[in-house]
């Protein structure tokens, strides 16, 4: 997930591929010789180089399914993160949209009546499986359209080192679990006095600000929207949130020499690889990082601000379907793509989480692997709240938090007002 949620490191130029006879990667004609159909797709490139792209899988799974059904012909594009989503507006406003898309976000497409819901599309049984949160995200108004591709939860990573060094843990304890937010900021006061310089990242700059936010507000009671899926940005929940990072964790120096509304998630990343970073939130991709530059890390859910449970905050890339008169053909194609096996190759391939019942079961069964590394993050998946993504609105009002939350915690901030503007602003893009 970029917490534009799952999206990983972007690769360059698009990549075409086809289930057959590679006949081009421009657009195709529904229909070809012999009453074949094609099926045109477009999807995100999960990869961060051209070895491991996902170009190659989706090649595999075009592959496999035209074997299976030899009428149906699949056409694969793979674009970058950091165009995919372009794309595949420029083609719906060109009159050529995909038959289906793999992208971040689905709503405005729904909302303009331009997608087939999943049970037009999906066997009783491959729409049966997507885990309740996460099919529960893909709806607009009580009908689902998006259909959960891949997910992800979020956890507190600590360095041990620097908090065994500092007194935090003791050097041969077998993990650290703080239990409310008066432990991090006692933590965070113990490795800025052993020397540490950024106890705990905190990283509001526009890259992921609304992800850094949405996890600090779940854990402080509060969130996005009400239990009616209201918008409650401005709600006294949130700012008290916002009023201890800006006193305790900002006001008191523990939070490092970037101000978080200027430090993005990656650097805060690279810093936490570098042994620079005692504490921050973080998703499955850090494990890598963080391992490859030899950080021996632990990692726990965030605690709440009085130790009390609360949902962690949960993200998700969408696959939906257009209406371009191939219902039949793109419905047997996603009973494919769900299929567990499928599921377990991409996530195993990229440490994803996926968004089936029986891609979870398999991963929480396994006793070797990737999956192992993911259990503490598949534990928090099921109960975990995800962006407002079925919100037509949600696109704007992320935007606004990411230039503005960040003056929320600087000194002389105010949450109150800022979230009450946004808020604002928020509900009078979604009126109901």
């Amino acid at each position: 997930m970029k917490g534009r949620y799952l999206s990983l490191a972007a690769s360059g130029a698009a990549l075409c591929l086809t289930a057959v006879t590679l006949t081009g990667c421009g657009a195709v004609d529904g229909l070809t010789g012999d009453n074949e159909v094609t099926l045109r797709v477009v999807a995100a490139d999960y990869g961060d180089n051209p070895q491991n792209s996902s170009a190659a899988y989706w090649k595999e799974l075009a592959d496999g399914f035209h074997k299976d059904h030899p009428g149906i012909k699949v056409e694969v594009n793979v674009f970058s993160w950091s165009e995919v989503d372009a794309k595949v507006a420029e083609m719906v406003k060109a009159g050529k949209a995909p038959d289906i898309a793999q992208i971040g976000a689905y709503a405005d497409y729904a909302a303009a009546g331009k997608l087939y819901s999943t049970a037009e599309l999906l066997s009783v049984k491959t729409e049966a499986d997507f885990l309740a949160p996460l099919a529960d995200a893909g709806k607009v108004k009580q009908t689902q359209y998006g259909m959960p591709f891949v997910s992800s939860t979020r956890l507190l990573f600590y360095n041990e080192k620097l908090l065994a060094d500092a007194g935090v843990i003791a050097k041969d304890a077998k993990g650290w679990q703080p239990k409310s937010w008066a432990d991090l900021e006692a933590a965070a006061k113990k490795l800025k006095g052993a020397g540490v310089p950024t106890p705990f990242a905190l990283p509001l700059g526009r890259e992921e600000a609304q992800a850094e936010t949405m996890m600090w507000m779940l854990a402080g009671g509060g969130g996005y929207t009400d239990n009616e899926e209201s918008y409650s940005i401005d709600s006294a929940d949130n700012a008290k949130t916002l009023e201890f990072l800006r006193d305790k964790m900002v006001g008191q120096g523990l939070t490092g020499p970037v101000e978080p509304g200027k430090l993005d998630r990656q650097a805060a990343f690279e810093a936490f690889t570098k042994g620079e970073v005692g504490m921050l939130n973080g998703h499955p991709t850090l494990m890598k990082q963080a391992e490859a530059k030899g950080v021996k890390y632990g990692m726990v859910a965030l605690p709440t601000s009085d130790g009390s449970q609360q949902p962690a905050m949960g993200v998700a890339d969408w696959v939906m379907a257009f209406k371009n008169g191939h219902r039949a053909e793109s419905g047997k194609f996603l009973d494919y793509l769900y299929q567990p096996k499928n599921v377990t190759a991409f996530t195993d391939k990229y440490d994803l989480l996926p968004a089936t019942t029986t891609g979870y079961q398999a991963k929480q069964a396994a006793t070797s692997g990737p999956a192992l590394r993911l259990k503490p993050f598949l534990t928090a998946l099921p109960s975990s709240r995800l962006y407002p993504v079925g919100k037509k609105s949600w696109a704007g009002v992320s935007e606004d938090i990411k230039q503005n939350i960040g003056k929320t915690v600087q000194p002389g901030g105010q949450p109150a007002k800022v979230l009450e503007d946004i808020a604002t602003a928020a509900r009078a893009a979604d009126p109901r």
